[in-house]
């Protein structure tokens, strides 16, 4: 598979095979990234069974999440409850205060923080969400859920790899917080989506110049 290297700002993306691309760029401070996950459960009736489409399996995610972990040392990993990680004392949970439906609550993000566990509150679907934003990926998170999971890194972080990257959510946050971004995608009309996404959170000063959305936060039981 050809790989293709798109260079935005202090944003690199790469569409391609991250078993081909990861491996070959170094270390970074930090991965935040939302693999996929639960891939096929109950049957492929509902949840994740979108990944079928791009024919994620089970163990090649797994594989993928363990290769993040070698090039990274502080880590965030939605669906972390899926994976063979080390037990953690400090989870970030979603509450995505749906109503009653088939699917989840809260999701949960999996980090070798060493902190307390939070939960940030924020409305996604539905008439109600609290803030509008365009649908790109079946499994996209809202950039200030994602803005929020990086304002729990260290201070001293300055590199995120994302290797799942997606519509580049993670991207737009890390420009959101003047944090350098690398994500990987193998889908190239993703690939797009995400460089579009990155290029226009670029082209608006204002990110830079506001301060980061305080969202709700709550203190669990670490």
């Amino acid at each position: 598979m050809t790989i293709r290297k798109e260079v935005i700002g202090e944003a690199t993306l790469y569409c391609g095979s991250m078993e081909d691309v990861l491996p070959t760029l170094g270390r970074f401070d930090a991965c935040v990234t939302d693999p996929p996950y639960g891939v096929g459960m109950d049957g492929g009736k509902i949840g994740r069974a979108e990944y079928q489409q791009f024919d994620w399996d089970a163990a090649t995610a797994e594989a993928g999440v363990g290769l993040a972990r070698d090039v990274t040392r502080w880590q965030i990993i939605f669906g972390g409850n899926y994976y063979s990680l080390p037990p953690s004392g400090h989870w970030l949970l979603w509450d995505k205060q749906n109503d009653p439906t088939t699917f989840a609550d809260f999701e949960m993000a999996w980090t070798n923080l060493g902190k307390s566990s939070r939960m940030i509150r924020h409305l996604w679907s539905g008439p109600y969400m609290k803030v509008k934003e365009a649908r790109f990926h079946p499994t996209q998170k809202p950039i200030a859920v994602m803005e929020w999971c990086l304002s729990h890194l260290p201070v001293d972080v300055v590199t995120v790899v994302d290797p799942f990257m997606g519509s580049g959510t993670t991207g737009v946050a890390c420009v959101k917080r003047g944090l350098t971004f690398t994500g990987v995608e193998r889908e190239p009309r993703y690939f797009d989506i995400a460089c579009r996404r990155i290029e226009q959170a670029y082209a608006q000063p204002r990110l830079f110049s506001d301060p980061p959305q305080k969202p709700v936060q709550e203190n669990l039981l670490g």
